[in-house]
């Protein structure tokens, strides 16, 4: 008999290399210490090293990111590409991602110039004109989740809101639609949630009571890898983000009034949740790289 009464898959895997900008889909990805290879890696930051995020700049959303060999491009309404290679570093500086100090590398003049114009061209009502600075996560950093939360493991991160994977069903984002579609609303796509692992065959929010997911075992060329054991460490809060159409960077406050008429869990003080936050339990042998596919089988249990 089997230990697992939850069986999934892979079904879609994003990486969103620059915080707060649109998300890459991939079919198959490195997962390293801090998360998926590339994950906010870069962030964009004020005069004063603040990060910046769609919070105050929905625009951002528009930003669309291609991870090729050596290099990132990067295009939005209006601009020129820009092109920014894999392995460039500028200058060293500090930065803030809440309440944490980075040490990171500015990325040069010209990607702030890109940033400037294309953020502040439209930027909302009220708002001031900033210049603003694109930076890379420095490596040698060890920048670490709450340990509250993974129970005193370490779990690094680059540029992220606090964890290193952020996980949903698909039938998380069905139920949702059903609701929506209920009151009369237009479904939303699984874009706006930002997660970088999406599940196929749970039931809605099974992920919300699951504190391990083992991920089936990988060929990788002549090697077969471990399997995975990723912890489902934290339910993920919700700020205004979701409510921004990531096609239009219009924010309208649908979503979230649905989410909080379901979504309030006592586990973060009745904040609204969706989606878990994860982070890598095993490794596999250091000679082979972890990998993450889609269609990947996934197996777990409930706890109740």
């Amino acid at each position: 008999m089997s230990d697992f009464d939850l069986h999934a898959t892979i079904s879609r895997l994003f990486v969103y290399p620059i915080k707060s900008c649109a998300g890459v889909e991939v079919k198959e990805t490195l997962l390293i210490e801090t998360g998926l290879e590339f994950d906010r890696a870069w962030m964009v930051v004020d005069e004063q090293g603040e990060f910046m995020s769609q919070r105050e700049l929905p625009r951002m959303a528009l930003i669309q990111p291609q991870l090729k060999q050596f290099e990132m491009v990067l295009r939005a309404p209006g601009m020129l590409a820009l092109h920014i290679a894999l392995d460039a570093v500028e200058k060293p500086c500090k930065v803030r991602v809440w309440d944490d100090e980075c040490p990171a590398y500015d990325m040069g003049d010209t990607a702030a110039q890109w940033f400037t114009d294309f953020l502040m061209h439209e930027r909302p009502a009220g708002m001031k004109a900033v210049k603003l600075r694109l930076v890379r996560f420095d490596p040698e950093h060890k920048r670490l989740s709450n340990t509250t939360w993974t129970k005193g493991l370490e779990a690094r991160n680059q540029f992220s809101d606090g964890y290193p994977i952020l996980m949903i069903s698909e039938a998380s984002l069905q139920d949702l639609n059903a609701r929506l579609s209920a009151k009369g609303q237009s479904p939303v796509t699984m874009e706006r949630f930002r997660p970088n692992i999406v599940l196929s065959g749970f039931d809605a929010h099974d992920e919300d009571r699951i504190e391990q997911l083992h991920v089936a075992s990988l060929e990788t060329g002549h090697a077969k890898q471990s399997e995975i054991i990723l912890g489902l460490v934290k339910p993920c809060p919700r700020c205004p983000i979701p409510n921004i159409d990531p096609q239009t960077a219009i924010s309208s406050p649908e979503v979230g009034l649905m989410l909080q008429t379901y979504r309030q869990d006592k586990r973060v003080d009745g904040a609204i949740t969706f989606g878990m936050n994860a982070m890598v339990l095993s490794q596999t042998e250091a000679q082979f790289e972890l990998q993450l596919a889609v269609g990947q089988n996934v197996r777990a249990q409930l706890q109740f």
